[in-house]
């Protein structure tokens, strides 16, 4: 072969091999792609771990911290670097029998600095090869609602229990004084007080169920205020009669507001009620209405013995109240403030308070406005008004009304 032969020989073998390069390279670089298209499955698991919302912690055979997420130490799983010692001992039983093992991580000591998960409850499981893994959850939702209920049957039980157990005494004495007309009449009068209270009683307890979920809140129509002040006034004629107490109304306004009538009325008169109960005879109780901001306000005011300070962040309780022996004589059930909080709330409003021991208390329902349905206005009557009617908003401590959430 010639020279030239052998130049022409080496010049292709170049030119196949580069080409044969550029194809591997290429083959290369789109398996490489292929390849790195998203997340592994160890990054994955990993991405799983850290934004559960349990809190997650590994532990190896001698009890030392392999992994765990940023909401085990939320829950108090770790600390300094260690897991609780009821996990870890925990994990010893698991490693010792094989069978996942629940425990209880929730916090021994209650500390100030916010508030915090008061009930984990977790379970330590076996992963292998001496690893355990301790899978845990905040329950304090769970364990508040369980001991809510318990203390709501406990509280039932026992304001049932009260008039309950007064009819029956009463039958008995009307069964012995059968032959004395008057002891009769005066005695069947005791069973149909009694008996009232108890229907009442259940009739608010049955609309306070309504009103924390158990049944679907109806809808909400475009209602005028003053049609809802006049209705509760009407429902309470009869009892401001009884205590001789005149209720000043300020003039009528043209505010409207989307809500239930039936509830917004009923809570209206829950607070004139209380109003007169809570009064001397023949004080003034008022009733004044205002635009604030995107809220109708509806205050009910009263010169009556006033709430202690201490009492303003209960007086919405259920049950609970400031004068139990006031209460009982005026046939109170203790649900009435209660009730009026809901329906507030189910409105998407809230009830303010404001009172002093020996002058009075103003409480204010709040309610979101009608669009622009309602003409904005913050005029409150003027020093000219008359007393009744000025609704207690501050007073010469500088005072001013304070959000609560309970029953006088």
């Amino acid at each position: 072969m010639t020279a030239l032969g052998y130049t022409a020989l080496i010049f292709v073998a170049l030119l196949v091999g580069a080409t044969g390069g550029i194809v591997g390279t290429r083959a290369t670089q789109r398996y490489r792609r292929a390849q790195v298209t998203g997340p592994t499955v160890a990054e994955l698991l990993q991405r799983l771990v850290h934004t559960g919302r349990g809190g997650i912690v590994v532990l190896n055979r001698f009890g030392d911290v392999v992994l765990h997420n940023p909401r085990a130490d939320e829950l108090g799983l770790i600390r300094d670097h260690r897991a609780d010692p009821r996990a870890r001992h925990a994990a010893d039983e698991v490693l010792t029998t094989g069978e996942p093992v629940p425990v209880d991580l929730s916090p021994l000591e209650r500390t100030l600095r916010g508030r915090g998960p008061a009930a984990v409850l977790g379970e330590v499981r076996p992963l292998g090869d001496g690893f355990t893994v301790i899978d845990a959850g905040d329950e304090s939702d769970a364990v508040r609602l369980e001991a809510t209920r318990r203390d709501f049957v406990a509280n039932v039980s026992h304001e049932l229990k009260t008039p309950v157990g007064a009819l029956a005494l009463l039958a008995e004495a009307v069964l012995d004084a059968a032959e004395d007309p008057e002891e009769v009449r005066r005695f069947s009068t005791k069973i149909l007080h009694e008996s009232t209270r108890l229907g009442t009683l259940v009739s608010e307890l049955i609309a306070l169920s309504r009103l924390q979920g158990a049944e679907r809140m109806p809808d909400l129509t475009t209602l005028e205020v003053d049609e809802v002040v006049d209705e509760a006034l009407g429902r309470s004629q009869l009892a401001a009669e009884s205590a001789e107490t005149e209720i000043a109304v300020d003039g009528p306004s043209g505010y409207l507001l989307d809500g239930d009538r039936t509830l917004l009325v009923t809570a209206l008169s829950n607070l004139i009620d209380n109003a007169l109960s809570y009064s001397p005879p023949g004080s003034p109780v008022s009733i004044s209405r205002r635009l604030a901001g995107d809220h109708v306000e509806i205050a009910v005011t009263d010169r009556g013995i006033g709430i202690e300070p201490e009492h303003h962040e209960r007086v919405f309780e259920r049950f609970f109240r400031v004068d139990p022996a006031r209460s009982r004589a005026t046939g109170g059930t203790g649900l009435g403030l209660a009730i009026v909080k809901h329906v507030a709330a189910n409105h998407g409003g809230e009830v303010k308070l404001w009172s002093s021991p020996g002058t009075g208390s103003t409480f204010t329902l709040r309610i979101p406005k009608h669009g622009a349905g309602a003409v904005e206005e913050t005029e409150v009557p003027g020093p000219d008004a008359p007393a009744a009617a000025r609704p207690m908003t501050e007073d010469a401590d500088g005072k001013t009304t304070v959000e609560t959430g309970g029953v006088r």
